[in-house]
């Protein structure tokens, strides 16, 4: 049993806020807000192409194959752009398995933390991989599949900022505790998997893998691939991604195994915004603004992680503004920040690196409505509304 100064330590820590790893709004600097309507997503395609380019640069060099997790970034109408790059996609589940299948090209992997049966049936059509989370499962389904099984493995090191969105949190669901796998285990295995990272750099990866490493590396002649799963912010500019293909390269060679990672993040970092509409103000101690932005409903990990996302334009003085949504939920709360300019009903404003998650996870609480989605291309300045949603959205998931 952990001591108490352990237990209030990682309290403080599970409370604690994300930081966001947004980096120079680059090309959004110049972008005119009112082209859109209010709310709405834009994803600038040069952006995720800037990034992808950086991540083929990675596989060459490594020999490495890289996915897209399409649990972070899910956007198909990018496909053919994203289909130029990478090798296929990374799925954790039924509905994305056929996202991938239907729009993109190359392999296809599936990772759940448990499959129904009639789910399964169709994910093994598709997948290439289906990655299962425990022994159990797989004796379970073994006689019923005829792709490649994977295993996931749970590193048991915890390294990330936030506890709660930890992969080796204390009694964590994900993946089979590295301290109980048995040379018996790789009887059934083509690949093993792990996942530990969040937006982090290849430190952590090194220390990951340093856990992991003794206890698999008698087996690689069993492994026919090895998947590093994501987190990794490759395309961060601090990241070391030297040290990456050298390790990459390396483990390649001495596993004699095919290397797979899986970046969601990596491929949209800083590819994206969400602009909303200032449509009140008044004085509550503070200033206080209702935007047509929810974090409830458009950037819910602003609640879930926590974390304060970063505003296209915010200055360093003045006075700060609290902003929350419209909805009527007393935690959208999206922060307190110091407007571009004085703050004014129908003010437009943008939060930053929007691109991934935030588009997959909105969702209609309350009646809000979907941000609408544009493609914008920062070389060209074409613009686009890839995607438009009324009420319907909302009237046909209810009954």
């Amino acid at each position: 049993m952990a001591c108490p100064g352990a237990w209030k330590s990682w309290t403080r820590r599970w409370h604690s806020k994300m930081e966001t790893k947004a980096g120079d709004p680059g090309a959004f600097a110049r972008f005119d807000l009112t082209r859109v309507p209010s709310p709405a997503f834009v994803v600038d395609e040069a952006a995720i192409r800037r990034n992808l380019e950086v991540l083929a640069d990675v596989k060459a060099r490594s020999g490495a194959k890289i996915l897209l997790a399409l649990k972070a970034f899910s956007m198909w109408s990018l496909a053919p752009v994203i289909d130029e790059y990478l090798d296929g996609c990374c799925a954790s589940g039924l509905w994305e398995a056929r996202l991938a299948a239907g729009h993109f090209k190359g392999s296809i992997s599936t990772y759940s933390p448990a499959y129904k049966k009639t789910d399964l049936e169709e994910i093994a059509t598709l997948s290439e991989h289906i990655i299962f989370n425990n022994p159990a499962q797989i004796n379970r389904w073994k006689d019923q599949i005829t792709k490649e099984i994977g295993l996931r493995l749970n590193p048991e090191i915890a390294l990330g900022e936030t506890p709660k969105y930890d992969p080796s949190q204390p009694h964590s669901r994900l993946g089979f505790p590295v301290s109980q796998l048995q040379a018996s285990h790789f009887d059934d295995l083509y690949g093993i998997h792990f996942h530990n990272l969040c937006e982090q750099n290849f430190r952590e990866l090194e220390q990951t893998w340093k856990k992991i490493e003794p206890v698999i590396a008698p087996h690689f002649d069993k492994l026919k691939w090895i998947n590093l799963g994501g987190g990794h912010h490759i395309t961060r500019e601090d990241y070391d991604r030297d040290a990456l293909v050298r390790f990459l390269s390396d483990l390649k060679a001495r596993s004699g195994c095919e290397i797979y990672l899986e970046p969601g993040e990596a491929v949209a970092l800083d590819a994206g915004i969400l602009v909303g509409e200032l449509l009140d103000i008044f004085d509550n101690g503070m200033p206080v603004a209702i935007t047509d932005i929810s974090a409830t409903c458009h950037m819910p990990d602003v609640i879930e992680a926590p974390y304060r996302p970063a505003m296209l334009g915010e200055r360093s003085d003045g006075g700060p503004i609290r902003l929350g949504g419209p909805s009527c939920l007393a935690g959208d709360i999206i922060g307190d920040y110091r407007l571009p300019e004085p703050p004014h009903i129908g003010q437009r404003i943008a939060f930053l690196d929007q691109a991934h998650y935030s588009m997959v996870k909105t969702n209609t609480f309350n009646g809000v409505p979907l941000p609408s989605i544009w493609l914008w291309n920062s070389e060209t300045d074409d613009l686009r509304c890839v995607k438009q949603f009324d009420w319907t959205e909302f009237r046909d998931r209810l009954s």
